[in-house]
């Protein structure tokens, strides 16, 4: 699934355009290495995504081409989010 897609049906990011726009910035990596839009995400993937002064470090749990709001978070999982040079760790 390409991750511009990823974005938006996990709801990470609200648009698929912004989820362009923001892998087009270079603000977004897959395993380490910095991602375009039209990159392939999979089961398994850690994706780290910055939000202004906010790092948020995600693992993919599962893929679906269409999702509920309420069951969107269940394709993730956060690991871990650092916030201006702090960081909260998720287990």
């Amino acid at each position: 699934m390409r991750l511009d897609k990823f974005l938006k049906v996990s709801r990470l990011i609200k648009r698929r355009t912004l989820a362009k726009e923001v892998s087009d910035q270079g603000r977004i990596s897959i395993n380490g290495i910095q991602a375009k839009a039209s990159s392939n995400v999979k089961v398994g993937d850690v994706l780290s995504i910055r939000f202004g002064q906010k790092l948020v470090t995600v693992r993919i749990d599962g893929l679906q081409e269409t999702t509920r709001k309420e069951e969107a978070q269940e394709l993730y999982s956060i690991l871990k989010e650092e916030n201006a040079g702090t960081e909260v760790g998720k287990d």
